[in-house]
């Protein structure tokens, strides 16, 4: 790996020692300057996982990726940096169903650093911002919303505050399940199947819905099928935020494409946004 140009890929420079200002820097920059995407599974091509592959699509060609793909890669360049990173497997809450997507649904990072852990994740479509702190259950209020983690026996649960629901914790919150992870460690292959599964199968929203997104210092920006949306926070407080759609051609998705997300892609995208189909209930 090459670390500087990937750090310029990110838009980050100077000296990234691994502390925790490099950690909330690095992490802030990837959300906002690399795409949460999985055209590569709508252009007729396969997701693969070998790092030296991940880096010359995400730094080279300046793509983008699903979370195998971006935490997979991201792992490796805090490892570079000097980060002490471990490699963990969560599962996604299904937002038809409510119950869990299965062990390795999801591939995150723990960071210990001084002592104190924290979660990084870089490669969830509408997630946190900067690392949480796993030594707290208490609200962590950031640019985009406020998340806690939970912990439940040796089970940990990520959560942000519901927007449009009523509030109904102490500190005036409602309390939505994201996904939930244990702190095993875990290794890269160990991802492969359900790297597999996310390409193929009808019961998951990336092969359902080709999707690219990008966090914006004022909102999000998303292609999900032929759709754009545009969501912006109204004011300071993160439950009050406007939203705005608008049907795309295919001239214009290869456009916006270009302009907004800087992704030029090599062969054709057939956009998709098709039901998906509840996937049995894991609990």
């Amino acid at each position: 790996m090459d670390v500087q140009k990937y750090l310029a890929r990110i838009g980050c420079s100077g000296p990234c020692p691994p502390t925790l200002d490099t950690l909330r820097y690095v992490h802030l920059n990837h959300l906002s300057t690399v795409p949460f995407e999985n055209l590569t599974i709508h252009i007729g091509e396969r997701v693969r996982l070998e790092l030296p592959h991940l880096y010359e699509k995400i730094v080279s060609m300046r793509r983008g990726g699903f979370c195998f793909e971006m935490n997979g890669l991201f792992s490796w360049l805090l490892s570079q940096l000097g980060f002490v990173v471990t490699i963990l497997s969560g599962q996604v809450r299904n937002r038809f169903t409510g119950a869990y997507g299965p062990p390795f649904d999801h591939f995150i990072i723990m960071v210990k650093l001084d002592g104190h852990r924290w979660l990084c994740d870089v490669g969830f479509g509408s997630g946190f911002q900067l690392p949480l702190s796993l030594e707290t259950d208490s609200p962590q209020v950031q640019s985009h919303g406020v998340y806690r983690l939970r912990t439940q026996g040796k089970m940990v649960f990520m959560e942000m505050n519901s927007e449009t629901e009523v509030p109904v914790s102490a500190e005036g919150y409602c309390w939505k399940e994201v996904y939930k992870f244990t702190l095993e460690p875990r290794e890269r292959d160990d991802f492969k199947a359900m790297c597999e599964y996310h390409q193929t199968s009808a019961s998951s929203l990336f092969f359902c819905k080709s999707l690219c997104s990008l966090l914006l210092p004022t909102g999000r920006i998303t292609i999900m099928g032929r759709k754009l949306t545009v969501t912006s926070l109204a004011s300071k407080d993160q439950r009050n935020t406007t939203k705005t759609t608008e049907e795309l051609s295919d001239e214009e998705i290869t456009e916006i494409l270009g302009e907004k997300f800087g992704i030029v892609l090599p062969s054709p995208l057939t956009p998709k946004d098709v039901e998906i189909m509840p996937p049995p209930a894991i609990y």
